[in-house]
């Protein structure tokens, strides 16, 4: 019996510590030091767990557009801060101006806010891990 405890701890154990080192920083992936700010029209969000997502096409200086991609916290964080999929204020094809933190590589980020036409300004996370 003593046994099983034991092992039964460890198990659980093994399992807490590599949930945890699942969770990366947001500093290994984005460039914490600056911050971005791209204008666009709305594609889509994903309220996901654990990183949602939120998807701009931004017109390029040839006249082409590229879908910059931003992740979000979780969609419990988003839900806290009012931002459901019943309740995003967003509209497929809005204007918006998004802030965010750019990624090392590539046309994504750690979104910060976005900015409807309207003037609102939707804040999504301060860029800290717990966002």
């Amino acid at each position: 019996m003593f046994g099983r405890i034991i092992g039964c701890l460890i198990v659980c154990g093994l399992m807490a510590s590599s949930s945890l080192q699942a969770h990366h920083s947001l500093a290994g992936v984005y460039d914490m030091q600056k911050e971005g700010e791209v204008k666009g029209t709305f594609v889509a969000i994903k309220l996901t767990n654990p990183h949602g997502s939120l998807t701009v096409a931004v017109k390029n200086p040839d006249g082409t557009s590229t879908d910059w991609v931003m992740t979000t916290g979780s969609a419990t964080t988003l839900a806290e801060r009012g931002i459901t999929k019943a309740n995003t204020g967003l509209k497929v094809g809005d204007p918006i101006t998004v802030k965010y933190i750019p990624a090392r590589k590539g046309a994504l980020g750690f979104l910060k806010s976005v900015t409807l036409a309207d003037g609102r300004t939707l804040e999504i996370s301060q860029g800290n891990a717990a966002d």
